[in-house]
């Protein structure tokens, strides 16, 4: 249900209207064809091309009850990209403001069939994306609040690398496990040939994982989804483990 996520489900809301602005502000301002650096082979015009496509998919499945094969996926004749990427924003959320979290709805994830999970996964797709569209307009990158990264995380290791690798039949090739420990949270990720699995630990069981990953939320939560450097965390161990993470979260989002 809805109560997988770390804060309330109101503040999901608010974070798809900020992050959204954010992301329609920069384009107002930069070229649609300044590339990505922190996706490589995309413009900024495909980041917003990208998350209108996302927000409508994700409208039709709600509303229909199951994915739907056909939606608008690019502006129409006489519409903007801009306003392509806001009139599909205002739907979803006007349907995800219409119903409780906990309300039952369809979605890919067993553990969460509620309209929770898409103010959350929806909050975070627009959070990772103005990251793409700040970094294609050469801006530094807005701080991303410490409650939606420590948020992020937990959806970066719980969603995308316990059941989406799964789901995709995705595993690693060796067996160990990653500990996270950010603010107060820890985690624990554990992957091989058999498993691909992660879950909110103490910190001592952190501390006993193959390797640690330590560091600001904001830092980690962008590394885990390929939007930071290799320095932007510390790792100690062999940092097996914790490359195996990265690359496999990289299959698991791409």
């Amino acid at each position: 249900m809805a109560g997988q996520a770390m804060i309330d489900q109101s503040r999901f809301l608010e974070v798809i209207g900020a992050e959204t602005e954010l992301i329609a502000q920069v384009a107002h301002t930069a070229s649609a064809d300044a590339p990505v650096p922190t996706c490589p082979g995309w413009t900024l015009g495909e980041v917003l091309r990208h998350v209108g496509s996302v927000y409508r998919v994700t409208h039709r499945w709600i509303v229909d009850g199951r994915r739907p094969e056909h939606w608008q996926r690019k502006p129409g004749p006489r519409q903007t990209l801009e306003e392509y990427f806001r009139e599909g924003r205002d739907e979803l959320v006007a349907e995800l403001s219409a119903h409780d979290p906990d309300e039952l709805a369809p979605t890919w994830w067993p553990a969460d069939r509620s309209y929770g999970f898409w103010r959350r996964r929806m909050a975070h797709e627009a959070t990772i994306h103005r990251i793409d569209a700040e970094s294609a307009a050469g801006r530094d990158v807005s701080e991303i609040p410490e409650d939606v990264a420590l948020d992020g995380i937990d959806e970066a290791l719980v969603l995308w690398f316990g059941q989406r690798l799964p789901l995709l039949g995705l595993s690693g090739t060796k067996t160990g496990s990653v500990g996270v420990r950010t603010a107060g949270h820890t985690w624990i990720a554990r992957a091989g040939p058999t498993e691909t699995i992660a879950w909110r630990c103490s910190a001592e069981e952190a501390q006993r994982a193959d390797d640690l990953i330590t560091g600001q939320p904001d830092k980690i939560y962008r590394w885990l989804w390929g939007r930071a450097g290799p320095t932007a965390v510390t790792v100690s161990g062999d940092q097996d483990m914790a490359g195996q993470l990265w690359a496999l979260l990289r299959l698991a989002t791409r």
